[in-house]
């Protein structure tokens, strides 16, 4: 059986810091799972803290380690071998996996903006709208519709029919990159990637934005507490979705201006996908939620002691 290799040319001057690349990367790994471990397990531990609201937050950082597994393992094996590739239907999975995990944190924001719609705009109806039933609901709908609009592209690419004319990517990984590969974009696909960006994309962004209108509306005709509370549980969420925004729209259009990067602005803005992101998570729903932020200082506390 013929096996078809792809070679990841993002790398600079691995021959010359292999080692260094390791070493942070590896640490960075090590960080991004244990901050968003403590976060995660404080909300479990912590009875106060199992509402709807902290429950998406532990969902969504469970999603940011899921993401940087499905792209970590491999760079840190790649920092130390002789070559980077990857076959290619590894790097479709892995494609698979990024932006399946990418775009549940779409729609992970988005139920965290229905809830606290509800939890300011219609207090008296949360806990009837709230339930566990509904919590279930949307973090089943978060994970698996992106994981079914991201297997389309897979099961295309994977076809016989697909012919490669190019066996180097522009990247450390496997993401939107992989359409340079071939030698003709079928339309099927370019349509349904279309499709795709509006479908979970464009739609909970524009969504997160209209219920956040809607609660500064609110807040704003609203006594001095409801501002408050609004501006403590809703502004972390909007730091998390501009970061992501941000960070997706580099990925889409990197095909498009392939030609302007350099490559090492291109191994920079990278490293901002798969290093700053998956770290901004944690640090900033551990200092801006003010439950979580609690609750993280008697753990700190309590470990001093300790020593």
């Amino acid at each position: 059986m013929n096996v078809t290799y792809i070679t990841l040319d993002g790398y600079v001057e691995v021959e010359k810091y292999r080692y260094v690349y390791f070493v942070v990367m590896f640490t960075s790994y090590l960080l991004i799972l244990s901050s968003n471990t403590t976060v995660v397990c404080v909300i479990v531990i912590h009875k106060n803290l199992h509402e709807p609201m902290y429950i998406f937050i532990a969902a969504l950082l469970i999603n940011t380690m899921l993401y940087s597994t499905a792209v970590y393992p491999k760079l840190l094996i790649d920092f130390l071998s002789e070559k980077q590739i990857i076959s290619f239907p590894v790097c479709l999975f892995q494609s698979f996996l990024f932006y399946s995990l990418s775009c549940s944190e779409f729609l992970l924001l988005a139920a965290m903006a229905y809830d606290r719609y509800v939890s300011i705009c219609k207090p008296l109806l949360y806990p009837t709208l709230m339930t566990n039933t509904t919590i279930t609901v949307f973090l089943v709908f978060s994970w698996f519709m992106p994981a079914f609009h991201a297997s389309i592209p897979l099961i295309m690419l994977s076809s016989t029919k697909v012919k490669l004319c190019n066996f180097n990517i522009k990247g450390m990984f496997c993401n939107n990159a992989i359409y340079t590969l071939l030698c003709t974009m079928p339309r099927s696909l370019a349509i349904f990637g279309v499709f795709a960006i509006l479908d979970i994309v464009i739609l909970p962004i524009l969504f997160i934005l209209f219920s956040y209108t809607k609660i500064l509306i609110i807040s704003y005709r609203s006594c001095k507490e409801v501002r408050r509370k609004a501006a403590e549980t809703c502004l972390p969420h909007l730091l998390v979705l501009f970061s992501l925004t941000l960070l997706s729209v580099y990925d889409i259009c990197i095909v498009r201006v392939d030609s302007q990067f350099s490559k090492t602005a291109r191994l920079f803005m990278t490293l901002q996908i798969v290093l700053y992101h998956p770290l901004f998570n944690p640090f900033i729903y551990g200092f801006k939620m003010k439950e979580i932020y609690k609750h993280l200082k008697q753990l700190f506390w309590q470990v001093r002691v300790v020593q």
